[in-house]
């Protein structure tokens, strides 16, 4: 079952870039407002905190200024987008190693 706000955040996006050219950006208010219309303002550190945990796997990108932004230490307005190849391979590298299942005998 996948989260209804990551979702709403990457159906924001398509509807941001629809023809899948890359570089168009959202802003997280907007996906928040989608969600709760009425109290969009409880809503955004969820849509900020989803953000921030997709760009750890490499699946988002959150920007200031149209710079990609250390995942680790920003505060401020930032927009969302689609990362580059780049930026997922980066993300991807930075998560830590999966522990490996050793055999039981």
């Amino acid at each position: 079952m996948s989260d209804p706000i990551e979702t709403a955040i990457f159906e924001k996006l398509a509807k941001a870039d629809p023809k899948n050219v890359g570089g168009k950006s959202i802003e997280p208010a907007d996906v928040a407002k989608e969600l709760q219309p009425e109290q969009w303002q409880r809503m955004l550190p969820k849509v900020k905190s989803a953000a921030l945990h997709l760009m750890r796997q490499g699946k988002l990108t959150i920007t200031k200024k149209g710079k990609p932004v250390d995942p680790n230490s920003f505060k401020g307005v930032t927009r969302l987008r689609l990362p580059t190849p780049e930026e997922t391979a980066a993300a991807l590298a930075a998560l830590p190693p999966k522990p490996v299942d050793e055999d039981e005998d």
